[in-house]
């Protein structure tokens, strides 16, 4: 600054000061960080609980067909091999057909059931994440965390709400 007065570059060096004042205070507060355990809670919460066993009874019938319809099966099965060398080709082949029908059939069941279960869990699922989400927003805005981490890979115990969120959870579906 060739040829400034001296009045100019105090006014420059206190105008910079002042900025300097001014962003102090902003950079001087430290950011509030909380972590969450998704899997804990998706895994201890009385609603996940509650979820769990809801399904559990849902599929339950279904799922003592199949492993009843799998023990006709391998009893069928066995019984032919046993039986197979005293048995006529035709009787043989037609018993070896059934066998085999009834193992598609069980196949496709198992299939028809193992989607419909993946389903209604990951129904269930997205609905425990909503209400999870909404309790960890409130607990957020409750304690003023400016950030709230999920899956980490480290967490200090210290930051960790988990336990809060949970008992939120549990509270709240009574």
């Amino acid at each position: 600054m060739k040829g400034s007065t001296p009045l100019f570059k105090s006014l420059i060096a206190g105008l910079a000061a002042t900025a300097m004042c001014v962003t102090a205070p902003a950079q001087a507060q430290p950011a509030r960080i909380a972590a969450v355990n998704s899997e804990r809670i998706l895994r201890d919460s009385q609603p996940a609980k509650r979820a769990r066993n809801k399904l559990v009874q849902e599929f339950a019938e279904r799922d003592r067909d199949l492993q009843q319809m799998a023990r006709k099966i391998s009893a069928l099965a066995a019984q032919l091999d046993q039986d197979a060398a005293a048995l006529g080709d035709a009787e043989r082949q037609r018993r070896q057909r059934e066998v085999a029908e009834l193992d598609r059939e069980f196949q496709h069941k198992q299939q028809a059931f193992r989607e419909d279960l993946q389903r209604r869990r990951n129904q269930e699922l997205a609905l425990l994440v909503e209400r999870a989400n909404r309790v960890i927003r409130q607990l957020a805005e409750q304690h003023r965390y400016d950030l709230v981490v999920q899956e980490a890979v480290y967490v200090n115990p210290r930051i960790d709400i988990t336990d809060d969120v949970i008992k939120a959870l549990n509270a709240s579906s009574k």
